[in-house]
């Protein structure tokens, strides 16, 4: 995703960066992350919660605050810097484990991709995604070799989704 590029169906959580731009109003730019309850401190609206929005919602929502007797029209962009809320985790057999962050219809494959690909002794098949259901963590195998040769079908994450590719023993 292309820093500043919203898709419309992208939704802001805690830790996540906004930059809020009102035309001819320096004083109330500036760049704001959100709190862990989902809200920013912006000027003259105090907290202001965006958890659960899209960028155009979330310029909705401080163009009314705004509205209400501190500007005549404000124009009001917000821009998704940073989406902290969404990450996924790939560890294991990869050559570069880590912390990634979540795209829409992101797949196993990207994720091992941006992970820099398996080790000489992943066992491609035998990965496991760990993913929270209902408050209960649930470990689904999924086998990647075999979505890559096309034999089985993509297998597409959700934010939170933990990776985990284990050694093979042959």
């Amino acid at each position: 995703m292309a820093l500043g590029s919203d898709t419309g169906g992208s939704s802001l959580g805690p830790g996540d960066l906004v930059e809020v731009r009102v035309f001819q109003e320096a004083d109330l730019s500036g760049t704001y992350r959100l709190s862990p309850e989902g809200t920013v401190d912006y000027p003259l609206c105090g907290k202001v919660s965006l958890a659960g929005m899209t960028s155009s919602q979330a310029s909705d929502a401080l163009t009314t605050c705004l509205a209400k007797g501190y500007l005549r029209r404000p124009q009001v962009s917000v821009l998704i810097r940073e989406y902290n809320s969404k990450k996924i985790f790939v560890f294991g057999e990869v050559q570069k484990p880590g912390t990634f962050p979540y795209e829409e219809k992101m797949s196993v494959v990207q994720a091992v991709t941006l992970a820099g690909g398996f080790t000489k002794v992943a066992s491609k098949n035998s990965t496991q995604v760990t993913r929270t259901i209902d408050g209960a963590e649930k470990k689904i195998r999924v086998p990647v070799e075999d979505i890559g040769t096309g034999r089985e079908r993509n297998f597409f994450l959700k934010p939170g989704d933990i990776v985990f590719v284990p050694e093979s023993f042959f």
